[in-house]
């Protein structure tokens, strides 16, 4: 979803925001903003190229704050020859040999590693968003 917001502060639109989904749904929501110039970035972030050209699909794991040292150790410990993945803040690049499906891989590892709510996304799904800015 894109909106234009007069708030600065992220973290306090997605707490309120979060709160609205509460009341509206019954259930909690995580709710993980990303301005126009932080999704461009994330999009312009090539660390996969190699292995992008070998047919990895790449995803993007977002979070609503950076992983502390412990999680982010859990977390690079999942790496195998099938998937990959690099820590950028509050985003995880995560490469995978095979697509989505048929990879032996699932997203249960990661929320063990993770214990802040997460969402993933295509590359090709980060393109869209920003596609939808005037």
């Amino acid at each position: 979803m894109v909106f234009e917001s007069s708030a600065t502060e992220s973290r306090t639109l997605e707490k309120k925001i979060e709160s609205q989904l509460q009341k509206a749904l019954g259930r909690s929501v995580p709710v993980f903003l990303r301005t126009q110039a932080e999704l461009e970035r994330i999009a312009a972030f090539q660390p996969f190229e190699e292995a992008v050209t070998c047919g990895a699909d790449v995803k993007i794991l977002r979070e609503q704050d950076n992983l502390d040292e412990r999680s982010e150790s859990q977390f690079m410990a999942l790496e195998t020859e099938m998937d990959g993945f690099l820590v950028d803040g509050r985003e995880i690049y995560w490469w995978r040999r095979k697509k989505q499906g048929t990879s032996l891989f699932s997203t249960v590892p990661l929320g063990k590693a993770l214990r802040e709510p997460f969402t993933i996304r295509s590359l090709n799904t980060i393109m869209r968003l920003i596609a939808k800015w005037p």
